[in-house]
């Protein structure tokens, strides 16, 4: 089958031996994968990972137990042992010899066709279209600060970052009653936000006036030092960025004004199936581009440029 793989120096698509499954396992073949920062991170030397890149998708069961034969899902990327005291609480994220498709020791989706654990598929409801439901994966990351920050109706939010990671996260916020402020960098995309009721401001112009929780989502390790100073005393700060670059941390701000520091990455899909099935949070107008599985190494450098969003690839 073909798939774009990274071998640490270049990512090129070529022939790739055909996942086999076992009795944990089903083989999904994919109808379409979406391109994150993480992936963007990866080829710059995140995670030291080798192999088929892509993690976000949405597909249909080609092989597996009869029951999932010939279902639409998307599907968890982390692949625990199910065995550890971690997985047994449910926490397989948190699996310390776990897999995460295309980021840590398994294959990803950037194929024609993807092996999956069984317990990880997640059936897509009618009426989610194929181009919502591959924002399946990103979404239920962007719920998971739901599960891990008591959001109060009319609390005080500023979301640093206007990638796809960021506007979902400022509408799950925004959806919970939370104010919400976006800060970004491109006009367009902070467009989306302002369709859906939600404010926005420019980097330039942005004052840092001090929020209740502040969401680093901008993919930068400069990030991290922003939204501290955007954080008011005994404030919370949410870390969505994963990047390759060291950040320089000055930790006396957090001690002095007593400001709790969240990292956050998956979270549960329920919640996001949920808020697709029901246009709660707008996905669709964040895809920038459509591109064939062949053209996907073009598409890692189309899904960098600074004012693209989504790039999805179809096997």
């Amino acid at each position: 089958m073909r798939a774009l793989l990274w071998d640490g120096t270049t990512a090129r698509v070529g022939d790739h031996p055909e996942p086999v499954r076992d009795q944990q396992t089903a083989v999904v073949r994919v109808s379409l994968a979406g391109i994150c920062n993480t992936d963007l991170e990866i080829v710059k030397g995140y995670m030291e990972f080798r192999g088929v890149l892509g993690h976000e998708l949405v597909g249909v069961v080609e092989d597996g137990p009869s029951e999932w034969r010939g279902q639409r899902v998307v599907a968890e990327i982390n692949f625990g042992c199910g065995q550890c005291p971690l997985c047994q609480r449910g926490l397989q994220r948190h699996c310390p010899t776990r897999r995460v498709m295309g980021i840590v020791g398994a294959d990803g989706a950037f194929a024609e066709k993807v092996a999956v654990p069984v317990g990880n598929l997640h059936r897509v409801p009618d009426g989610v279209a194929d181009e919502a439901a591959v924002f399946t994966e990103p979404l239920a990351a962007a719920f998971e600060i739901l599960e891990q920050v008591h959001v109060q109706p009319g609390m005080e939010c500023v979301v640093l970052g206007d990638g796809k990671l960021g506007l979902l996260v400022a509408q799950v916020l925004f959806q919970a009653g939370a104010r919400v402020l976006a800060v970004g960098t491109c006009t367009a995309k902070l467009d989306i936000l302002c369709q859906r009721g939600i404010d926005t401001v420019m980097f330039d112009c942005w004052r840092g006036a001090p929020a209740d929780l502040v969401v680093d989502a901008t993919g930068s390790s400069r990030g991290f030092a922003a939204a501290v100073a955007a954080t008011r005393a005994r404030g919370t700060v949410v870390l969505k960025s994963t990047v390759a670059d060291s950040a320089q941390v000055n930790l006396a701000p957090l001690v002095i004004n007593e400001i709790t520091v969240v990292g956050s990455r998956c979270g549960s899909f329920a919640p996001a199936l949920r808020a697709l099935q029901t246009n709660s949070v707008a996905v669709e107008p964040l895809i920038s581009a459509r591109l064939p599985l062949c053209d996907a190494a073009e598409a890692l450098h189309l899904a960098a440029s600074p004012d693209v969003l989504k790039v999805v690839l179809r096997p």
